[in-house]
């Protein structure tokens, strides 16, 4: 069987995991990267051992001079949808790294590319993989909670700003919103069915980033996103969402991920919340805990729970390429994560007006 032929848009750290995962698949051959930094695709590629790949300094370069059957994005955040749209124009499918975009307008101007080309577009949120997180949507979707009215999400770090593009907003666009928050907000939604978001009040700051007791003086000059968020945003049915998300706070924790129904509710702890890098559900999760009546009395019942032990970042691109070979719709459909997106969108607007905005996403 030909295998898969698979280029890399991006060979920075994220675009690491992804090809590690593709090594482990005999289906799959990597023959080309793309990285606008001079010199940086062939050291990636022949560190990655792979002397026979092609290395280009731009993705339109790579898509016009090799034959590929898809690609994986891993640019930092603004130019996601430029490099998605230029993949999904050239006939490749593509699996793109989280967040979708930073703007709304880039995450609608992308799906309509999409659906004109007829490839498979993914968003990469690995935390979907992830066992208990599937135990998670099981139980919100079952019925058991009755009718869910409201959700909070977050958890956040502790300590644990990065450095490199994610700490410029004219790389990032976003801080701690758009690299952690999304998965967050991912965890809730998809379990609740992804229903419409139709309102945000939101607010943000950036204490920590620019204090140089806090951060290396370095990057603390050039921090200029946000390292904690929070909003309240309304969903269509009635759900009210509590979100916040931090990348450093004088606080273990900005809380668990609760879901309040009529009938029962659930609360969902970090995996890790001594860890000062925890609680950001960019991984698993850790106790899940059912709270309901029994016999006319309040009592819990604690969730039995797999051990986390998936690769999740490998099943992620294992289901792309499952996807590709055989005509299957996109894992994670753009569908679902273009409300993630308005979500994300409307914070930064409600941040820059300094009230509440409404969310409007253009049916494609």
């Amino acid at each position: 069987m030909e295998k898969l032929k698979i280029g890399i848009i991006g060979t920075g750290g994220i675009s690491n995991s992804h090809v590690r995962a593709y090594k482990q698949m005999e289906d799959v051959e990597i023959v080309a990267g793309a990285d606008i930094v001079s010199g940086k695709a062939r050291e990636a590629l022949d560190r990655w051992e792979l002397p026979n790949a092609q290395a280009f300094e731009s993705a339109e370069e790579m898509l016009n001079s090799v034959k590929l059957d898809a690609v994986s994005v891993c640019t930092y955040n603004s130019t996601h949808a430029e490099c998605a749209m230029q993949a999904l124009e050239a006939g490749c499918h593509v699996l793109l790294e989280k967040p979708m975009t930073v703007t709304l307008e880039d995450a609608q101007r992308l799906r309509k590319v999409e659906k004109v080309s007829g490839k498979i577009l993914t968003i990469g949120f690995q935390p979907r993989y992830d066992s208990r997180m599937k135990k998670i949507k099981e139980i919100v979707q079952s019925g058991q909670l009755g009718k869910i009215y409201y959700v909070q999400t977050g958890g956040g770090r502790r300590r644990g700003i990065p450095g490199g593009t994610f700490i410029e907003k004219r790389y990032a666009g976003v801080g701690a919103l758009a690299d952690i928050g999304c998965y967050s907000l991912d965890m809730v939604l998809n379990a609740l069915g992804y229903p419409k978001p139709l309102t945000v009040s939101a607010v943000a700051y950036d204490f920590f980033g620019k204090n140089p007791k806090y951060t290396p003086a370095e990057d603390a000059a050039r921090f200029s996103v946000d390292d904690f968020c929070g909003a309240f945003i309304r969903l269509e049915g009635g759900i009210t969402l509590d979100f916040r998300m931090s990348w450093a706070m004088h606080m273990d924790t900005t809380g668990n991920t609760i879901f309040l129904g009529t009938d029962a509710g659930l609360k969902v702890e970090p995996a890790n919340p001594e860890s000062l890098w925890g609680g950001a559900w960019d991984g698993s999760c850790g106790k899940v805990t059912l709270f309901h009546d029994a016999f006319g009395e309040p009592t819990s019942t604690p969730i039995p729970l797999q051990d986390a032990n998936e690769d999740r970042f490998y099943l992620k691109c294992r289901s792309f390429v499952d996807a590709v070979e055989q005509g299957l719709p996109a894992p994670i459909p753009t569908s679902q994560i273009i409300y993630n997106q308005a979500i994300i969108d409307g914070i930064i607007r409600s941040c820059a007006c300094g009230h509440e905005v409404e969310i409007q996403v253009e049916e494609i």
